[in-house]
């Protein structure tokens, strides 16, 4: 059984659109939402750029039952991960404790806005290895201390937090992430739907951890015009992640990109995020998920009983 979710992309709507639209996609029954968290757009025929923690304070407040998560946040360049364990924990008390934290380390686009260049992919990883514990440390409660390679943390406390913590998912792209991540986070978050990766996480990791991926979308009532839609806002990621996570502007994702076709139901993802491409689409793209696709996806794939996209195991 798949869980489906909706993705709240924040590249393409307005804050006040994205809260509209979470609550539209609660009521359609989709499973869970994710929404990205970027600095830009991937490309600029896409338009938008809000603040993502301010939206899901929004979205967490106007819904009421749909777990909720960020697909993903870097907690290494333009956030500190103090930061990031502090806007977590609010906005998991915002939801009920709906609301899981996604972390990935990043790419140039997004995180060069601060000036501190771009770091290497193992420099990355070590940040991100930093700051995945500084986040566990600060959830469990208490002050924190550290003195680290890449980060420093004096006497951090976060004041408001669940008691139970806050479950933490971690994108991989390979072999070595996935034996890196599977040890300590809740969730494995990938963006191409490799059953390597996910054979590799359930060894690792145990196979009752979610595997979450994301599969873009486009629907419409003319298919030329929902054809010419996805090939002008949604070939940005036709490079793959280790291409996009160096690209350095929005002419770079134009450049590098292609149509791709994803199948992450058949390499044994447990959730999977839809991306509907357009953001004026988007309300009638739920009312189609109400009465067409999420009955038809659950027909063939069963209905997931999964009460959460995750669940913190330690």
């Amino acid at each position: 059984m798949t869980s489906f979710g909706y993705t709240l992309m924040t590249e393409q709507r307005g804050p006040r659109e994205l809260v509209a639209d979470a609550v539209a996609a609660e009521r359609a029954g989709f499973d869970f939402e994710v929404m990205s968290d970027h600095y830009f757009p991937w490309l600029d025929e896409m338009g938008h750029a809000p603040y993502a923690w301010s939206v899901l304070g929004a979205v967490a407040t106007a819904t009421e039952q749909v777990p909720l998560m960020t697909y993903v946040t870097c907690p290494i360049m333009r956030y500190h991960p103090a930061v990031v364990a502090q806007k977590a924990a609010t906005v998991s008390l915002l939801s009920g404790g709906r609301f899981t934290l996604g972390l990935g380390s990043g790419e140039n686009l997004n995180e060069r806005v601060v000036g501190g260049g771009w770091p290497a992919a193992d420099v990355r990883q070590e940040m991100l290895d930093e700051a995945v514990a500084i986040i566990r440390d600060l959830f469990d409660g208490g002050y924190v201390t550290r003195e680290g390679r890449h980060f420093r943390v004096d006497s951090a406390k976060l004041w408001d937090h669940p008691a139970e913590g806050v479950p933490i998912a971690v994108a991989v792209s390979g072999e070595q992430s996935v034996q890196r991540w599977a040890p300590v986070a809740d969730a494995m978050i990938a963006v191409q739907p490799e059953a390597e990766l996910v054979r590799g996480w359930d060894d690792a990791a145990g196979a009752d951890l979610p595997k979450i991926g994301q599969q873009p979308v486009s629907w419409g009532p003319d298919v030329d015009a929902a054809t010419d839609r996805a090939h002008a806002l949604f070939r940005w990621f036709g490079g793959g992640w280790k291409v996009n996570a160096d690209l350095p502007g929005t002419a770079g994702s134009a450049a590098a990109s292609q149509v791709v076709r994803r199948a992450f139901v058949e390499a044994g993802f447990t959730h999977v995020a839809l991306v509907e491409v357009g953001g004026e689409m988007q309300p009638d793209f739920c009312e189609f998920a109400r009465t067409r696709l999420l009955p038809a996806l659950r027909e063939e794939f069963g209905k997931a009983e999964q009460p959460g996209i995750a669940v913190r195991r330690r």
